[in-house]
């Protein structure tokens, strides 16, 4: 029996597709700025899975997840699957970063230097 790879398991390549094929506008105005590496220098990925669960987006070098969250986040139900994911992430030594869309949309400034700040706590210039 072969192991399921634990990142981009080819199983979920159709959900991931979808997912990016839908973006909100939160996660497409983001993109725009972490696409090909423009945010000091940092490659991330979009919708990114990791075992059962796709991250928004995700920094391999620095095993950074950065998750919007909309309004769909705030039932109870979507809380605790929220807590379980960046339980399971955080198990993997992966660091999870949230923000709301309007955070993205009403400072996006703001967000980029949150997100780099983080990517610069460990690693001060990627090459």
């Amino acid at each position: 029996m072969q192991d399921t790879p634990i990142h981009n398991n080819p199983g979920m390549k159709p959900l991931r597709k979808t997912l990016r094929n839908e973006a909100t506008p939160a996660e497409r105005e983001l993109w725009n700025v972490l696409r090909q590496s423009n945010l000091g220098g940092f490659k991330f990925r979009r919708q990114h899975s990791v075992g059962r669960y796709i991250v928004d987006f995700y920094c391999p070098l620095e095993r950074l997840a950065v998750e919007l969250d909309g309004d769909s986040h705030f039932t109870e139900e979507a809380i605790e699957y929220d807590r379980e994911r960046t339980a399971f992430l955080n198990s993997l030594n992966i660091r999870v970063l949230r923000f709301l869309n309007t955070d993205v949309h009403e400072n996006l400034e703001a967000v980029c230097e949150r997100i780099l700040k983080e990517l610069q706590a460990t690693t001060p210039n990627p090459s």
